[in-house]
């Protein structure tokens, strides 16, 4: 039977992989995750082959870039410019961003965009409040939400740290209507040093992922697809359907 497990307490997307993300109140649901999530990377231009993209985890003072839209902007809501951390703005894929973020980390860079996204694993990624009180707690830290980047922060009626692991294999309903957004959940999210970077300022905390590797073996959060696209807003009701156990499973 579908279970109500509470409500959405925060909508987020990252309009540039790795550089400050932004929170909305709300956000459309494509067939390729929020709408105007990850559409924009750098990419080393002498990469041979592997993972193109650069991120955080090799630059942290990346999460301190932040994207910006003009009003006249490129007309689908993407950003046209970043301010850097030191409160310059340059043109989105200009020379002079690239050469700044080159001038930081070394290889050359291009911006790229991907229609479609550039995501690691899926392209919608869910975490509970609940799960990253459990952390900070464990860490001895305030711990900020946005070190995990996630796109939707649940609000759990259970309020149980790391219960997003009993949702893989389910599906995830936002709204109560029958033809509500809806997000197959794949798998769990195996965390990346991402979490130790402070999304202000680019420091350093170890102690955020050691605890998800004490608590839940490094796992914090769910990875998902879309199954039914729509509107997403905070305070809306979440469904879980559940996986059927094999033994009953329509025919």
């Amino acid at each position: 039977m579908p279970i109500d497990i509470g409500t959405i307490e925060a909508i987020f997307r990252y309009p540039v992989k790795s550089m400050r993300g932004e929170q909305l109140a709300a956000a459309t649901l494509g067939w390729y995750g929020v709408e105007g999530d990850r559409r924009l990377a750098f990419r080393w231009l002498n990469e041979r082959g592997g993972f193109p993209w650069l991120t955080a985890g090799k630059l942290p003072d990346l999460i301190s870039f932040t994207p910006l839209r003009r009003e006249d902007g490129n007309g689908d809501g993407l950003p046209t410019h970043v301010r850097t951390p030191a409160g310059e703005e340059m043109p989105l894929f200009s020379e002079a961003l690239a050469q700044e973020i080159e001038r930081r980390y070394g290889p050359a860079v291009q911006m790229t965009h991907l229609r479609h996204g550039i995501f690691d694993e899926a392209n919608i990624s869910v975490i509970s409040s609940a799960t990253v009180h459990e952390i900070g707690r464990l860490a001895k830290r305030s711990t900020d939400i946005r070190r995990f980047r996630p796109n939707i922060v649940v609000r759990s009626i259970r309020a149980v740290p790391f219960e997003e692991d009993q949702w893989v294999g389910g599906v995830l309903r936002f709204g109560e209507a029958d033809d509500a957004p809806a997000v197959a959940v794949t798998m769990r999210d195996l965390r990346c040093p991402m979490v130790n970077i402070d999304p202000d300022g680019g420091s350093l905390a170890p102690e955020v992922m050691k605890a998800c590797v004490h608590a839940n073996e490094n796992y914090a959060g769910v990875y998902g697809t879309v199954t039914r696209a729509g509107q997403l807003a905070v305070g809306q009701t979440i469904i879980l359907h559940p996986r059927l156990p094999a033994s009953t499973k329509p025919a």
